[in-house]
């Protein structure tokens, strides 16, 4: 067991002790995603978030025929709420067939906002406020994201402290600075993006995201000829074969003239919605659900906000330590690919074999909404277990405004 700052036991500790199974353990008995489809232009281009996450939420209980009065609280991950509050969650929740006895709360830790739901939830659990809860995250960056979204101004006392001020540089820019302080180069960082792409392709191909993708039936309008339909989403859009790192490198850098970030080697601008259905051992046991994996625990960590993209770096090592684990012992990892600088420094720093890391591509192939890839990242991880029959894996991202969030992961296929 691992010692708190007063002295007393709180998680277990070692690998063997990871794998032990225990009445008051958090459990994961279901997990879910959309497709992630292309902002403005995709599968979802016409379809609000509210619609996208009611969707989700549903599949999510009803995959386990789990009745959803005993669904006690939901935390929503959601970096860009429509109306800035939490009604659109709640709307969802409702649309979805849970009671309004059930209550719910968006959460916003940008880009781990999904991982922060689900880690909400799994403490509820571990504290005993709640014996059953849902994890989730959602984001249509086709509606939420752009100029609009953005304040009129900030305070000029609080941005005459640099760091502060830092906050507000633009994400690729903070992806250049990674470049550039750790010498991370333009052929490293398409090489990285041209092998996601490849992994996307062949996993999608190989129908290795059929397990963990709910579709869903949605209105689109054609934009050729303004025509309203209904189509089933049901695949990932944004996913191109043929990509290599060579017909990456004859792209122009999106926000420097001499910079090495572009289109083709950050994430891609995305919408989609992601639900982990949580609960004790104890009572999944009871109620005859079924597990699938378990939640261990999860670790955030600040770092300076002009290289926000280290934050993996940081937090695996933190969350590992925690429960006595070395990165040997985890059989995989799930690393946010905001931008290939930074997912390449953060493999490089922890010394991780490639082939450990984003199994079946990641966010530079298959998209990143913000909200979502948090949860998203645990139904893959899972999806992953099963299909290569691992059972120890992390997942990690960095965070906008300079933080990075680690969590562990069992699976029990």
């Amino acid at each position: 067991m691992t010692t708190s700052i007063n002295g007393t036991s709180t998680l277990p500790s070692g690998k063997a002790a990871i794998l032990a199974k225990h009445d008051n353990d958090v459990v994961i008995v279901a997990a879910v995603r959309s497709a992630m489809t292309k902002g403005k232009r995709g599968g979802f281009k016409d379809t609000r978030p509210e619609e996208i996450l009611s969707g989700i939420l549903r599949a999510v209980y009803t995959k386990v025929h789990l009745d959803p009065a005993l669904i006690e609280d939901i935390s929503v991950g959601n970096v860009l709420p429509p109306g800035g509050g939490a009604s659109g969650a709640r709307m969802a929740a409702l649309h979805a067939g849970i009671p309004i006895s059930t209550s719910i709360a968006t959460v916003n830790r940008q880009c781990s906002s999904g991982l922060t739901a689900v880690n909400q939830i799994a403490a509820q659990i571990m504290t005993g406020q709640i014996e059953i809860g849902i994890g989730a995250g959602v984001e249509s960056m086709t509606f939420g994201y752009g100029p609009a979204t953005q304040p009129d101004d900030w305070s000029e006392a609080v941005l005459s402290n640099q760091e502060a001020e830092d906050c507000l540089l633009p994400m690729g820019i903070t992806s250049e600075n990674v470049a550039a302080d750790y010498g991370i180069t333009r052929a490293q960082q398409d090489a990285f993006a041209a092998r996601s792409f490849h992994k996307a392709a062949a996993a999608a191909n190989a129908g290795r995201f059929r397990d963990e993708i709910v579709p869903l039936k949605v209105k689109w309008v054609d934009p050729k000829t303004e025509l309203t339909k209904e189509i089933v989403v049901g695949a990932d859009d944004g996913i191109r074969e043929g990509v290599t790192a060579e017909s990456l490198s004859k792209l122009k850098p999106s926000f420097k003239k001499d910079g090495s970030t572009h289109a083709g080697n950050a994430s891609q601008i995305s919408d989609g919605a992601a639900a982990v259905l949580l609960a004790r051992r104890s009572t999944a046991r009871r109620l005859g659900l079924p597990v699938v994996g378990k939640f261990v625990t999860a670790s955030t960590v600040g770092v300076p906000p002009r290289v926000m993209g280290i934050g993996p770096a940081i937090a695996i090592p933190k969350v590992l330590s925690q429960i006595g684990l070395s990165a040997d012992d985890v059989d995989f990892f799930e690393i946010n690919e905001a931008f290939a600088s930074q997912a390449v420094y953060s493999i490089e720093k922890l010394g991780l074999p490639y082939e450990k890391v984003n199994l079946n591509g990641g966010a530079i192939a298959i998209g990143h909404p913000l909200g979502m890839t948090g949860a998203r990242q645990i139904a893959t991880g899972l999806s992953i277990a099963r299909q290569t029959n691992k059972r120890i894996f992390v997942t990690s991202m960095c965070i906008g405004s300079g933080m990075g969030m680690a969590a562990v992961f069992v699976s029990e296929h």
